[in-house]
């Protein structure tokens, strides 16, 4: 069983920042339609500082971390063992096309079930930009197979 003392873990934050090209690939990879995730006119007519961030590619940016495994490496995790379980996305301002956007990850809980076999690690991370405006956050739990 994962020990509940790494509630509270927070890895370092950090930053990245968001490339048009990449939002183009992301937004035609995904059946983004609309052109203001292709044409940066489109996007400025919308009311967005450039191109916006499509749904769920914060979750790509958040593998750009150095270490993205960092969490569990730290809290003794066999990757091997782990399984997706859930995923939230809450978007709070929108992100662009040029904005730098800073990272925070933190465990919010770990429980079991099964008697033990099975061990929930719920993450949260906050993203803020170059304005330290709260742009989102994203939820993760990830469960682990003991």
């Amino acid at each position: 069983m994962i020990s509940k003392d790494f509630i509270g873990l927070e890895l370092e934050p950090f930053t990245t920042t968001v490339e048009a090209g990449r939002l183009r690939f992301f937004a035609r990879a995904t059946g983004q339609s609309d052109p203001v995730y292709s044409d940066t006119d489109a996007a400025r007519s919308a009311g967005y500082r450039g191109l916006p961030v499509p749904p769920t590619f914060l979750f790509g940016l958040e593998l750009d971390a150095p270490d993205p495994f960092a969490l569990y490496e730290k809290m003794g995790v066999d990757l091997g063992r782990i399984l997706h379980g859930e995923q939230r996305f809450e978007y709070l301002e929108p992100a662009c096309a040029g904005d730098t956007l800073t990272f925070v990850t933190r465990v919010n809980d770990i429980f079991d079930k099964k008697g033990g076999a099975l061990d929930f690690i719920v993450q949260e991370t906050v993203i803020t930009n170059q304005y330290d405006v709260h742009v989102a956050n994203l939820r993760r739990v990830f469960v682990v197979r003991n």
